[in-house]
């Protein structure tokens, strides 16, 4: 990301006080555009739909649809876009759903406007992300959850598969790289993490890994 660069924004929170706060503090702050909001998981997939953001902070609990539905019917039209989960639950079922629905990230609704932003920029361009009211789910929030034994598959993120599915038919971390739009530091950080949940150390063998466990079934993800 470059300096001049503005991160387009979306918002959706069924609290208004924590909605409104959230885009007056956001608002002020440079390189931050906030472009829509939504009090329910049905208008805020509508409005995204309508004008995709950059980013889209949706609350784990809304009424009608759900953050996380709403992150399942989003990553199925953009597996690209960068989605974190705004939550006042630090339960692990409700990260571990989170992290399977695809969020990008779990932020904890304590943190403060400028950590906030500083979190934004940071998953956006894909660069290391540290905060005690993060959980980093592209880095699995639990070891105890990405194998559990031989027989069952890896807990793996929805970008991690899409990684691993390129890395089975051959491509370079360039050529995985372009294909998603990221850096090829974030794709050396998906390699990582697969390598580690798969417990292997390299392409080959997460390649066979992946094949012996069947990890893309009839859609590939």
């Amino acid at each position: 990301m470059t300096d001049n660069m503005t991160i387009r924004v979306f918002l959706a929170d069924d609290h208004p006080l924590m909605r409104v706060g959230l885009r007056l503090s956001l608002e002020h702050i440079e390189g931050i555009e906030i472009i829509g909001e939504a009090s329910d998981g049905y208008s805020a997939v509508s409005k995204i739909q309508n004008d995709p953001p950059d980013v889209a902070m949706l609350d784990y609990d809304m009424p009608g649809l759900s953050g996380v539905g709403a992150i399942r019917v989003l990553r199925k039209s953009y597996p690209s876009m960068t989605i974190l989960v705004l939550s006042s639950y630090s339960d692990d079922n409700y990260i571990s759903q989170a992290m399977q629905a695809g969020a990008n990230g779990y932020v904890l609704k304590g943190i403060g406007s400028d950590d906030l932003a500083q979190l934004i920029k940071s998953f956006y361009s894909g660069a290391s992300v540290m905060s005690p009211y993060l959980v980093n789910l592209t880095a699995g929030h639990d070891d105890r959850q990405t194998l559990t034994d031989g027989n069952d598959p890896p807990l793996l993120t929805r970008r991690e598969k899409e990684v691993l599915q390129y890395i089975v038919e051959g491509k370079s971390s360039k050529g995985i790289s372009t294909q998603l739009f990221v850096s090829p530091e974030t794709v050396k950080s998906h390699l990582k993490n697969i390598y580690r949940k798969l417990e292997v150390k390299n392409r080959v063998e997460a390649a066979m890994v992946a094949t012996q466990k069947n990890l893309f079934p009839k859609s590939g993800f």
